[in-house]
């Protein structure tokens, strides 16, 4: 074996060796190419085997489990209390997990998840990272403001935004318009020193708290409105938002789901999580999972599925829809404490359950 190829197997070792984080893998064995000036095929044909395998093969550490887990809505249609926000139509949510906190979209407005979060006492400044689930408008509009004015107490408050691969993809609307809500941003949050980390696959973003990446629709759920196109290498197709992620968080009861929109399904995002992470019970579903126009026979299928993951918990805000809560809590058997619609403020808390506020109870 030559010297760049020996090189070329050091580091696809080196790769095999970082566990659940393609992206990342990716950056680094770009960086040693650089700082190396290594131009042997050889040794770049090892490291891209490497990123290949580590890509396809999500590191299932079932061993990693959350001991507490806490999910804030920031931004929903309804407010839960007086004086303790606003709602809006749009989702953002707190994830806080045995101390790391994680933002999970950015709502619609401006300025409505950096208002309800003074108003409900929650200081954003020390959160470093988030998740954008999708490229819609109602879901990226605070991300600019959120990072600009936060900045100014922490310089890497909300620097790095997680997002799966295809969401800068663009979404050509009429007369030149474009659709895609992060794409316009994309340039605005950079200059202001953040950072997106594109995901391909599954991947663990700190120990059991997972991104699904984009999700197989191996079931025919048609969670999304509006006959929308996107661009793609066959040219323009129907935007099925083939980027769509959730976040996943697995603990010692079984796993919970906090979804943006759900636009790949609530069903699809469940067979794909007890895939990717580990294949248990599915205990709480929390955001929102795009069923307010669902017929009932719809409605009728996705609640055996989620009896059948065992999900005990419902939080739907967003565009889960008002009815379709009520129905799903029916179908399941779930009491009124136990499937909640969402309002800004309310929460999911492992061990304990969802407070619901005031307007939801």
């Amino acid at each position: 074996m030559g010297t760049e190829a020996r090189r070329g197997a050091q580091v696809a070792a080196l790769c095999l060796g970082c566990r659940g984080a393609p992206a990342r893998v990716l950056t680094s064995a770009r960086s040693h190419l650089h700082v190396q000036g290594l131009h042997d095929m050889t040794f770049r044909a090892a490291a891209l085997v490497a990123l290949v395998l580590v890509a396809a093969v999500p590191d299932r550490a079932g061993a990693q489990t959350a001991r507490s887990v806490k999910v804030t809505v920031l931004s929903t249609m309804l407010s839960g209390n007086p004086g303790g926000g606003i709602g809006e139509w749009g989702f953002a949510a707190l994830l806080e997990v045995d101390g790391r906190r994680l933002l999970v979209d950015t709502g619609a407005r401006a300025e409505t998840v950096l208002q309800n979060a003074a108003e409900l006492k929650v200081d954003l400044s020390d959160v470093t990272d988030l998740v954008i689930t999708h490229n819609h408008a109602d879901h990226t509009g605070g991300l600019i403001t959120l990072r600009r004015e936060l900045a100014k107490k922490n310089p890497k408050a909300l620097s790095r935004a997680h997002v799966a691969k295809g969401i800068f993809d663009p979404r050509p609307g009429p007369g030149g318009t474009e659709r895609n809500g992060l794409l316009p941003l994309k340039a605005e949050y950079e200059s202001l020193g953040g950072q997106f980390v594109e995901h391909a696959s599954a991947v663990a973003l700190s120990p059991a708290v997972w991104l699904t990446g984009p999700v197989p629709r191996v079931h025919p759920e048609r969670n999304w409105s509006g006959p929308l196109q996107v661009q793609s290498a066959a040219g323009l197709v129907e935007d099925t938002i083939p980027e769509d992620a959730s976040l996943v968080i697995n603990t010692a009861e079984g796993l919970i789901l906090i979804s943006g929109c759900g636009h790949a399904g609530i069903v699809n995002t469940i067979v794909h999580s007890r895939k990717v992470v580990r294949d248990a019970p599915v205990v709480a579903a929390v955001g929102g999972f795009h069923l307010f126009a669902a017929s009932d026979a719809t409605l009728d299928w996705t609640a055996a599925e989620l009896k059948t993951a065992g999900v005990k918990y419902l939080l739907g805000a967003h565009c889960t829809g008002l009815e379709a809560v009520y129905r799903l809590r029916s179908l399941l058997g779930l009491s009124r404490e136990a499937a909640v619609v969402g309002a800004v403020g309310s929460s999911y808390t492992l061990g304990s359950g969802i407070t619901a506020l005031a307007l939801a109870k």
